[in-house]
């Protein structure tokens, strides 16, 4: 595989190793510490000074766990992330958040070169680790978003989000997130084809806009594939995972991409090179293979794992991986790259260019000038204002699959806000959790209602509805009930629990039960619309003749209201399928212009309503 050869990093899970002394502050004038001089300047100054150890340390990004400021200062530890579900205190706050980033940060600026760290997280969608903070659909509901009366994603709407969500992740103090993932997923078996937002590529690169969000908008002036950081409200962003993760055989997580350069470069390249247009500032590599050769040459090449790892070490640099995640076991690292180096199996040539790349990051981020966090946009965790965006993200992300039977005069939706008394049904109804799917506040996602704040789809119907109007939930009723109590009409809400990556490969891909008898205890009595909360297609052939209407909603986030103001007319459905809803997984992988396509649902597809006046 050729190496990025972009100012960018790269992205490696590893575990690793080193040892590291401390010597004499430098004082006196110095060129990289000067912001009138430019980045180059800086950066080539800066290294000069900089020894081995100090060059290797700034490699090695650790799990915030497992930092502190000694260790950052023993180890010139360049970067601390925190992965899914890592939090400084359950329940944190920003200020909570900030104190603990400015703790690393100190130990990085108490090196004799005092080189700030640069703090990293999984913000991919919305701020997901944060208490508090609004969680925006997952990728898979953004890709369907289409402006009014057009085929074409709005772009304006996921350059708000991008702005929302770097705003956030500035209120805990952090610069850098590792989004937006940029994968094609081209098979709904892979556990995190909801991170990706189509298995087009051509609306996945239209959905690269969010990193105008998340740095700011590339100034017509800039170098082509420098990175770019628009000031103290945006941050670093990254795109991922380099290349080919959306189509491993079957969808394994991890696995094998077999395509040929055709392919790869058409369907799985394109969206990493309108990332580097627009200035990206990382891109992180896959854990998968292509054509049998791992992307990052880690530890899992070798057999049994760990059983070479100077090895691993050799191939992953080489091949062009600037920084390496270790969350844990960093020394065995960093003493394996430094006797590489000390044997010149590494050339120090390689080391310099990943270095400088590094350091050219935290130079456009500004952080040699403000290393520390301040709380100046605590105030932006779950602002109302972020809310909102994330609730017409909502709204425009549903895709009406189904409105009303043959025997209907009209549709059945939206639905009518008065009546006497309705009912709501379903274990993803009152559900925060499971409406917000994995990588929320833990890594594979919760259940119930206190991980975070926002707003179920039941409480978004009864907010929406008329005062007038009896809301009935029963999360799964018996068929008599629904059949004899009255009802005007039933939601039913089922889907997907949460899961995240390899938990999330699915080889049936069923509707989870009992989603399927509450389909048909309920559908088979009384009108009903069935929205579905998932991350991908489903099997739902079975079930769709009895439904009055059918929504996927996928993991519509925090901000529930959005499926309620759309179910009852307050705004239309606009959203289209961004991927094809098959109709059993034996047709897998089924995407748009394979031959025999033979759909449930075809890419592109979905109904629309107007809005509608109810008094």
């Amino acid at each position: 595989m050729a190496r990025i050869s972009t100012p960018f990093l790269g992205f490696l899970i590893l575990v690793l190793c080193c040892h590291a002394s401390n010597m004499a502050k430098v004082t006196g004038y110095t060129a990289y510490t000067d912001p009138n001089q430019p980045i180059r300047v800086r950066i080539r100054d800066l290294m000069m000074r900089m020894t081995l150890q100090e060059k290797i340390g700034q490699m090695v990004q650790i799990e915030r766990a497992n930092a502190s400021a000694e260790i950052m200062n023993k180890f010139f530890i360049g970067s601390v992330l925190s992965g899914g579900g890592s939090v400084p205190a359950p329940k944190a706050t920003a200020q909570q958040w900030i104190d603990a980033v400015n703790d690393f940060q100190k130990g990085a600026m108490s090196t004799r070169l005092a080189i700030p760290m640069i703090y990293g997280i999984d913000a991919v969608h919305g701020h997901n680790n944060a208490y508090s903070a609004t969680i925006f659909p997952h990728n898979v509901g953004l890709g369907v978003t289409r402006q009014e009366n057009d085929f074409m994603v709005d772009p304006d709407l996921i350059r708000r989000i991008g702005s929302a969500t770097a705003r956030e992740v500035r209120a805990t103090g952090i610069p850098y997130t590792f989004a937006p993932c940029v994968a094609v997923c081209r098979d709904p078996r892979w556990g995190r084809c909801y991170e990706s937002y189509s298995e087009d590529p051509k609306i996945v690169k239209m959905m690269t806009e969010i990193i105008s969000g998340l740095q700011g908008e590339l100034p017509n002036n800039s170098y082509v594939s420098h990175p770019y950081i628009e000031g103290k409200k945006k941050v670093a962003a990254c795109a991922k995972h380099y290349v080919g993760d959306g189509g491993t055989v079957k969808g394994t997580n991890e696995n094998d991409t077999i395509v040929t350069p055709r392919v790869l470069f058409g369907i799985h390249m394109p969206p990493y090179y309108v990332s580097i247009i627009k200035g990206v500032s990382t891109i992180m590599v896959s854990s998968s293979s292509v054509n049998g050769v791992k992307m990052q040459a880690n530890e899992r090449i070798t057999s049994p794992p760990h059983a070479n790892y100077t090895y691993s070490i050799q191939a992953a640099i080489l091949a062009g991986i600037d920084m390496v995640m270790v969350p844990f076991n960093y020394p065995e690292f960093i003493d394996g790259l430094t006797n590489l180096v000390n044997k010149n199996v590494i050339p120090m040539s390689r080391i310099d260019d990943a270095v400088s790349r590094i350091l050219r990051v935290k130079f456009t981020l500004g952080l040699f000038e403000n290393p520390m966090a301040d709380n100046s946009l605590a105030d932006m965790l779950g602002a109302q204002e972020n809310r909102d965006i994330a609730r017409e993200a909502v709204r425009k992300s549903l895709v009406l699959l189904k409105n009303g039977k043959p025997t209907y005069a009209g549709g059945f939706l939206p639905l009518i806000k008065e009546q006497p008394k309705i009912l709501v049904v379903g274990t993803h109804a009152d559900n925060l959790g499971y409406q917000c799917g994995g990588w929320t506040i833990e890594w594979q996602g919760l259940s119930g209602n206190d991980l975070t704040i926002g707003t179920t789809i039941l409480k978004g119907i009864q907010e929406t509805v008329d005062p007038s109007t009896q809301v009935e939930f029963i999360e799964n009723p018996d068929p008599a009930t629904v059949r004899f109590s009255s009802f005007s009409y039933a939601i039913v809400v089922v889907g997907e629990k949460p899961y995240a990556e390899t938990n999330g490969d699915n080889m049936d891909l069923t509707l989870p039960d009992p989603g399927p008898s509450i389909i048909n205890n309920t559908c088979s009595n009384i009108k009903c619309v069935v929205v579905v909360i998932s991350g991908r297609p489903l099997v739902l052939e079975p079930y769709v003749e009895s439904m009055d209407g059918l929504v996927a909603a996928w993991l519509p986030g925090t901000e529930g209201k959005g499926v309620a103001e759309v179910l009852f007319g307050d705004y239309g459905f606009t959203g289209k399928l961004a991927r094809t809803w098959f109709r059993r997984v034996d047709q897998l992988p089924m995407n748009i212009g394979d031959p025999n396509y033979d759909p449930l649902f075809p890419f592109g597809f979905g109904l629309t309503t107007e809005p509608s006046v109810q008094t």
